[in-house]
């Protein structure tokens, strides 16, 4: 048995290594490292638009190397219980052909109920296309049943996986999964195993990440590794960073390797990618996956003041920044008792801030809604009548 799965296994990356230019396109690796940072978030009903141009060098195992450019439009749409994010590329590969990859990821899930236990429902398609008319898709789903609260969530489920090549037969497998997910300040962390029975066989593809939102850097780490007696152990791993200069532009810089492909048989390889990403519109997401949907903080007036107050245990200090004043960062007063106040002349309107704890770590209060930035950064809401 193993060694007629070895043979379809080669057959079909032997198939698409024929056009291996297309596979992991710059702009493709920055997208699904984004997405992969982002995993699990959950919306306000709001949509985001972004449009990047990047360029990259892509080696394959067995030392083949292509440099290519491309241009990557992304949209997300995010609600209460709704996600869906589409992405794109279209990228120039040698002998003058154009290559397409895109990839839709919906994710959906029922109001809590049981305790807390909610019913998630994910989608996701992809696929390539050229213009010498060679193709590939595949199609993954996942039922699960998931818990979440403040700031971390846990979930299992499995589901039904597919691929196609062009001219080739296509595969069926079932995929299980089991996640999780927190935050710790700054840091989002996700962890991920998904065993899969393919071909008769079983491989595992364990992941990890974490990234790092900064007002004006987001950093995301991630490594997976794949483990099976029948298919051999790999493993690989990368780095994306994004700098905001301004709000809505962001300069990407990416590098790492990534797995096969078994579905699409795209191969294993590395790649090194720089690109542009201009955001549409601002985004309102909190970051983790089914949380409460908390209100704004409302503060009391004092006089023509707005007075805000926050409980912080343990903490020798505490500051905040706030879009009232193009993001100051100012000292807040200890009224004892792990109690922190300070008092700012605003005028009505919704505002966003981070409070600066002990000088090094920003962090949102608790109980107060959260937004993201345009760089995937934690905002905390605060409104004034």
């Amino acid at each position: 048995m193993s060694d007629a799965i070895h043979s379809l296994v080669e057959h079909r990356e032997a198939r698409r290594l024929d056009v291996a230019p297309h596979v992991a396109l710059p702009a493709r690796i920055l997208i699904s490292l984004a997405l992969l940072a982002g995993f699990g978030r959950v919306a306000l009903g709001q949509a985001q638009g972004s449009f990047g141009i990047g360029v990259g060098t892509v080696r394959y195992a067995g030392g083949t190397s292509v440099s290519t450019a491309s241009f990557s439009p992304a949209w997300t749409f995010d609600s209460p219980n709704t996600n869906l994010s589409v992405g794109g590329t279209l990228a120039s590969v040698p002998l003058g052909v154009w290559s397409s990859q895109g990839r839709a990821d919906l994710w959906l899930s029922t109001p809590p109920a049981f305790g807390g236990l909610r019913l998630g429902l994910q989608g996701t398609g992809a696929g390539t296309a050229r213009t010498d008319g060679d193709w590939t898709a595949a199609a993954h789903g996942v039922a699960e049943l998931l818990w979440a609260e403040q700031g971390w969530g846990i979930a299992l489920g499995a589901g039904p996986s597919a691929g196609w090549i062009v001219n080739t037969s296509s595969v069926t497998a079932l995929h299980t999964r089991a996640r999780g997910w927190w935050q710790a300040g700054t840091l989002s962390y996700n962890v991920s195993v998904e065993p899969t029975r393919f071909l008769g066989a079983w491989f595992t593809d364990a992941t990890v990440s974490v990234t790092a939102n900064r007002p004006a850097v987001v950093t995301s780490l991630w490594a997976t590794a794949r483990i099976s007696s029948a298919y051999g152990s790999k493993a690989a791993g990368g780095v994306l960073v994004r700098v905001f200069p301004v709000t809505r532009l962001a300069f990407e810089l990416g590098a790492g390797g990534y797995l096969a492909d078994p579905y699409q048989g795209l191969p294993r390889g590395g790649y090194v990618t720089a690109g542009v990403r201009l955001f549409m519109a601002r985004r309102s997401v909190p970051p983790v996956a089914s949380q409460p949907v908390w209100p704004p903080l409302v503060p009391p007036r004092r006089g023509d003041s707005v007075v805000v107050r926050f409980h912080m245990e343990g903490a020798r200090s505490i500051a905040i920044a706030g879009d009232w004043d193009g993001w100051q960062v100012r000292a807040l007063s200890s009224l004892g008792g792990d109690i922190w106040e300070g008092a700012f002349a605003l005028g009505s309107g919704t505002y966003h801030f981070n409070l600066l704890v002990d000088g090094k770590e920003w962090v949102v209060p608790g109980s107060v809604a959260i937004v993201t930035d345009d760089g995937g950064g934690m905002e905390g809401v605060l409104l004034v009548p």
